[in-house]
């Protein structure tokens, strides 16, 4: 099955427009809707959330990706934002299916845009699954990724600028006292709704471990599926490809009957 995808924008939890992409069946109706949380510092069109997406799309899955508020197309200011405001971020794109199309039933998030699907599934109310890639369990894991220094700096003068997959980003203490301030634990024991987890052995960005933590805090239904030889953001697009139809025929079994519009 081919896909089709549409431009779309919608406002964010700052009132900024979100730029947005639906990825959608070229025939027919969908089976239902997803919506797509990236990782982050990154986009909608990093590889592993553009083939995702379109390879969901083909097995007849509606999917929105976005960019959070100042990264990408999105208007805002990224050194505003943290992890509560992505959130937020996620929750208005999900009223924006609800009104224009129909609400997403499956929620899919790769690294801390995994920690923030498992964050917002409780405020969605149609959610009926949930997906983690090479998700941490806590959004806090973030801050291994900033050196000493750098942390020294926001926490003595409110703010720095660091470098995140070699761009520049200004990290503001606002940022690491919200990471610090997340109930994760509680979201995600109290998820009550199938879990997939999905993480590579080869993970050199977040580390497996991570996954096993959501595995292990999280109730039953819960699936856990190794990505051997993939790396952190599914460059190879064998890997995204593999991920996508590993996805679609987990959800198919949650997902069973057709969005209603």
């Amino acid at each position: 099955m081919a896909a089709k995808s549409r431009k779309l924008t919608f406002p964010g939890a700052y009132g900024d427009h979100l730029a947005a992409r639906l990825e959608l069946p070229d025939d027919g109706e969908p089976l239902a809707y997803a919506l797509f949380a990236h990782c982050f510092t990154c986009g909608k069109d990093v590889v592993a959330a553009t083939r995702i997406a379109r390879g969901l799309a083909a097995r007849g899955y509606g999917v929105l990706r976005f960019d959070f508020t100042g990264l990408g197309e999105s208007g805002g200011d990224f050194a505003h934002t943290h992890f509560s405001s992505n959130v937020d971020d996620l929750v208005l794109a999900a009223d924006h299916l609800r009104s224009e199309y129909a609400a997403p039933t499956l929620l899919v998030g790769h690294s801390l845009g995994g920690a923030a699907v498992l964050a917002a599934a409780h405020r969605v109310p149609e959610t009926r699954a949930v997906v983690t890639l090479a998700a941490p369990a806590d959004p806090s894991n973030v801050e291994r990724h900033l050196t000493a220094a750098a942390l020294e700096e926001i926490r003595s003068t409110g703010e720095a600028e660091v470098q995140l997959a070699g761009r520049p980003f200004r990290i503001r203490r606002e940022f690491l006292d919200d990471i610090a301030d997340q109930p994760q634990h509680a979201h995600i024991e109290e998820l009550g709704i199938p879990l997939l987890v999905m993480h590579s052995p080869q993970d050199e960005v977040v580390d497996i471990d991570q996954s096993r933590r959501i595995f292990v805090t999280a109730r039953h239904p819960k699936s856990f599926v190794s990505l051997d030889g993939s790396d952190h953001l599914l460059t190879d697009r064998a890997d995204a490809d593999w991920v996508a139809e590993l996805l679609a025929a987990w959800a198919s079994r949650y997902l069973a009957h057709p969005a209603s519009t």
